[in-house]
């Protein structure tokens, strides 16, 4: 910081001079030297203020340059004790690695012999990997094709998704909308594109899509669609069986699924007789449904089916089943069919199949 320059008058008068003046003129001369003391001690006190500031400033800096040195020598500290535990892992590995060739070499290995034998044990493991593969390409679809869902479950328990011929059987009428009769009234009232967004029917071309994804790659497959009529997913493959290994077919199925607007009723008995059409029969059959039929191979009478009606058009379908082949039933129920839970577990049961419900966030 510059210091202030201040200019002072200097006054060199003898002490009788400064009588010869007189009295006055006394008090004058002290007054001017007092005044001239206490400017000269203004000046020295800041001058000594600012050099105390600049000497804290300088106190300050030091102590953030410390903290700072002492951190870098903690870390450095770290570091040289990660080094030398390092250092010591190094040695000790060395030393046994040393010590196992040494004893190698006292039982009469060489290294050629070594090499040998890691290369044998290198070609069991190989063929052991290779069995694996072939194994798992054998029982699982997850390599001919990948989904996961929104709740990311790749599992359903109990569920059996073996055998050479599948089927699938998708129900597509109105009630596969929503679960309440209200919402699928409304729904059926809006736009194609509305309907094809549900939730409920969302959810059911995902089911299809996660069981076509866990097919064994060696397997055939066929997905029927059925509401008052039942035919197969993919037009022109009516009574053909389909290879699971062909992906871009996969895609296909699926984008022709994504295009059906649910509508209609429900023939469960027409998807049971369009089994029949399948050679050789089905060894493994998924129903994905929310109910109990509304009617037969020709529709009803009334627009209204009772509860025991559609009992007695249940019984009437499964007389149409292929005989001993599980079905896997995928049930997602509906407001106002109470009984189709007990009939379907019973269905279930009797094929050695399973019934599953699965939550709103699966697949």
């Amino acid at each position: 910081m510059a210091r202030k320059k201040r200019e002072f008058t200097t006054f060199n008068l003898s002490f009788l001079d400064i009588m010869s003046c007189g009295f006055g003129a006394v008090i004058l001369v002290f007054l001017i030297m007092n005044h001239a003391i206490e400017e000269e001690s203004e000046i020295l006190n800041e001058n000594v203020l600012s050099e105390v500031s600049l000497l804290e400033e300088d106190v300050r800096e030091g102590e953030k340059d410390m903290v700072r040195l002492r951190n870098t020598l903690s870390e450095v500290d770290q570091k040289m004790v990660e080094a030398q535990g390092l250092a010591t892992r190094i040695a000790e590995d060395t030393e046994k690695f040393e010590a196992q060739i040494k004893s190698r070499k006292n039982e009469g290995y060489t290294e050629s012999a070594d090499i040998e034998s890691l290369k044998a044990e290198l070609l069991a493991l190989e063929s052991e990997v290779k069995e694996l593969r072939q194994s798992a390409t054998e029982n699982t679809g997850a390599n001919a094709r990948d989904f996961i869902g929104d709740g990311n479950r790749q599992y359903l328990t109990g569920l059996n998704l073996g055998g050479k011929n599948i089927a699938i059987l998708l129900d597509v009428s109105a009630s596969m909308l929503a679960e309440k009769l209200v919402q699928i009234i409304r729904l059926r009232n809006m736009g194609e594109s509305v309907q094809r967004k549900a939730e409920k029917w969302r959810r059911s071309l995902n089911t299809v899509d996660w069981l076509t994804a866990q097919l064994p790659v060696s397997s055939k497959y066929q997905v029927i669609t059925f509401n008052t009529v039942a035919k197969p997913a993919l037009p022109g493959t009516e009574g053909k069986w389909l290879e699971v290994a062909n992906q871009a077919q996969l895609g296909e199925v699926s984008r022709a699924l994504h295009s059906i607007t649910p509508s209609g009723g429900t023939s469960l008995e027409n998807a049971f007789l369009a089994l029949h059409k399948l050679s050789p029969a089905p060894d493994n059959i998924f129903l994905i449904t929310d109910g109990l039929p509304t009617q037969g191979t020709t529709p009803p009478r009334s627009s209204k089916v009772t509860g025991p009606e559609r009992q007695k058009l249940y019984a009437q379908a499964i007389r149409q089943l292929p005989g001993r082949v599980p079905v896997n039933i995928i049930l997602a129920p509906m407001e106002g069919d109470p009984m189709a839970v007990s009939e379907l577990w019973q269905l279930a049961l009797y094929t050695r199949g399973s019934l599953m419900s699965p939550s709103r966030d699966w697949p």
